[in-house]
């Protein structure tokens, strides 16, 4: 029998509703929850441990006697130690006596005291104890799944349709993911420009983020609604709302069939100006999506989601085959192809890289290929080969001056000469650009256009940068804003430096999808628009509605602004003139 309706807002990051069963996805590295307990509640959290410690023991007798009934007893016995955990009353008693002293639900409390137990193991100077410690580890892992109720699938083991809850969701777990499975995301965590909302875009799936501690608070199997558009989660919907939603779905449907024969049309103003458009993948297989929006190519290929969730590193043979299918499945259309943006928050499993204090300053993406040109030049090589087709161009990511871009493109010459040595064929005139996603670059944007072909404006991280707000951080999220003034500048300042030297300037960044910001990009004289292919239809009826006349008139009045919500007011009095259908 399904409780009351109970809702949860959040932050609405990608539009659409969605209905349907729960899966809760918390991968066994991540922090249990932590949530405060009255006295009344101690009863029930000893009971429900106890009932985890039976089922971990069932399981881990199961898994022996299928071990032993397999391959021999012998083997089967490692599990000994695996039962001893759970059967470990110093360790249980603990357990209770922290509960009933600390008044924090017991997941928090068992995850606490093991993992206290399972260090003080592994200092001691014996092999036994040491290893004894790896147990405590996994038995832990077992009994939290256990209190929890989740199973120990993960992302790329569902094979029906759910509604994806998480604490948060990474890049590595959906570089894995079966996508067509998926209705919705929510997390507790996040903004409009994380993971998964970015993720969620791209897909054309709703989503929300920011949800506090939901993930904590639904059961694996709940119903949920979910409003992608105003960021509402909603448990066991009764009719009255089920029926409302019907309604705005009703209306959503019509707004998304009038955009269905958008899919021929070409991205030009009212007035007559042609804006590329264009669509963002992450995988290869996303290329379908990208011809079905109707977009003219590929602005940006993230090749690091190829690099993800591997035991070890694609080889040159393997990056080749990928990118030349990408080419080949967007011809005659254009793809742009990225190198490798690693760190931040993409990390590679086997890199065995060291932590760094803040990431998205370190050693990431140009710096790390740099780094290490053993990586890079296979990368390189790879899609020197690809490019041979002849609509393959390619960019380097956070180049933040003319020294840097000069190394890079030092190690692509390179490249291009053990290639013809080798004879081995590439289209000799290849396009090379670079994201403009880093406020140096844009200050000295005249500079480095003398360099390249094309700019992109990544505006994730340019705003991320120049604010000083790191992206993916819900407690700072409102200072993450695109209209502020100073980026403003720099968009204007890079386009200028771009036009100036004769190059064009794209922006690949989440505000090429923002449809109320597409008549301050096109005012700032922005060539190319490349979005998530979801997004794509929207953006082309967004362009077409505008005039460019109108779009610089909103750049003149807006110039005496000095606060970013202003800014976007006006941005959206104009998008809401010509699409609100769009808006609403």
């Amino acid at each position: 029998m399904s409780g009351p309706e109970v809702r949860f807002q959040g932050v609405g990051v990608a539009p659409g509703i969605a209905r349907g069963a729960v899966f809760i996805y918390h991968p066994d590295d991540e922090e249990p929850p932590k949530r405060r307990i009255d006295s009344s509640e101690i009863a029930n959290e000893i009971a429900r441990f106890e009932t985890a410690l039976i089922a971990t023991r069932a399981q881990i007798l199961e898994m022996q006697q299928r071990i032993a009934e397999a391959i021999g007893a012998k083997d089967a016995s490692i599990f000994d130690a695996h039962l001893l955990v759970v059967e470990d009353r110093t360790l249980i008693d603990e357990v209770l006596r922290t509960l009933e002293r600390n008044s924090f639900n017991v997941e928090f409390i068992f995850a606490e005291v093991a993992n206290r137990y399972a260090h003080t193991l592994s200092q001691i100077d014996d092999p036994y104890l040491r290893e004894r410690a790896f147990d405590i580890h996994d038995v832990t892992r077992r009994v939290l799944r256990n209190l929890s109720g989740r199973s120990p699938q993960t992302l790329a083991s569902i094979a029906s349709p759910y509604v994806i809850v998480a604490h948060n969701i990474t890049p590595s777990d959906t570089a894995t993911l079966n996508r067509q499975w998926v209705l919705a995301f929510a997390t507790d965590v996040g903004s409009r420009t994380s993971h998964t909302a970015i993720m969620a875009r791209s897909l054309n799936i709703p989503a929300v983020v920011g949800l506090g501690d939901m993930s904590s608070r639904l059961r694996p199997g709940d119903h949920v609604l979910l409003d992608g558009t105003n960021g509402l989660v909603i448990q066991n919907p009764t009719d009255e709302t089920l029926w409302e939603y019907g309604e705005v779905e009703v209306r959503l449907e019509k707004v998304e069939q009038g955009l269905i024969g958008l899919r021929e049309t070409a991205s030009t103003t009212a007035d007559g100006k042609h804006i590329i458009l264009s669509a963002n993948i992450e995988l290869p297989d996303d290329v379908s999506s990208v011809v079905s929006a109707g977009a003219e190519g590929i602005g940006l290929y993230r090749t690091e989601f190829f690099f993800l969730n591997k035991t070890e590193l694609p080889n040159e043979e393997e990056q080749f085959h990928a990118y030349r299918a990408v080419a080949t499945g967007i011809a005659p259309q254009t793809v742009i192809i990225r190198t490798l943006d690693l760190g931040g928050d993409k990390f590679l499993s086997h890199s065995h890289l060291p932590t760094e204090l803040n990431p998205f300053l370190g050693c990431r993406a140009i710096r790390f290929c740099l780094e290490r040109p053993d990586i890079f030049k296979v990368q390189l090589r790879a899609i020197l080969r690809a490019s041979e087709i002849g609509n393959v161009r390619m960019m380097f990511p956070m180049i933040s001056g003319v020294s840097e871009l000069k190394q890079a493109k030092d190690v692509l010459e390179v490249c291009k000469t053990e290639l013809r040595v080798e004879g081995v064929a590439f289209n000799e005139e290849l396009e090379v650009g670079i994201m403009i996603e880093v406020p140096s670059a844009a200050l000295v944007a005249d500079s480095l256009a003398k360099e390249v072909d094309f700019f992109s404006i990544g505006t994730n991280d340019l705003i991320q940068y120049t604010i000083a707000v790191d992206r993916v951080n819900e407690r700072i999220a409102h200072l993450y804003q695109p209209t502020h003034p100073a980026i403003l500048r720099l968009i204007e300042l890079t386009v200028s430096a771009a036009h100036a030297n004769g190059i064009w300037v794209g922006v690949c960044g989440e505000m090429a999808g923002e449809i109320s910001l597409t008549p301050l990009l096109l005012g700032l004289g922005v060539d190319e628009l490349s979005a998530s292919a979801g997004l794509v239809p929207r953006v082309k009826k967004a362009v077409q509605s505008l005039d460019i006349s109108e779009c610089l008139q909103l750049i003149e009045g807006i110039k005496g602004l000095n606060s970013a919500t202003a800014i976007l007011a006006r941005c959206e009095e104009v998008a809401r003139k010509h699409y609100p259908e769009l808006l609403n």
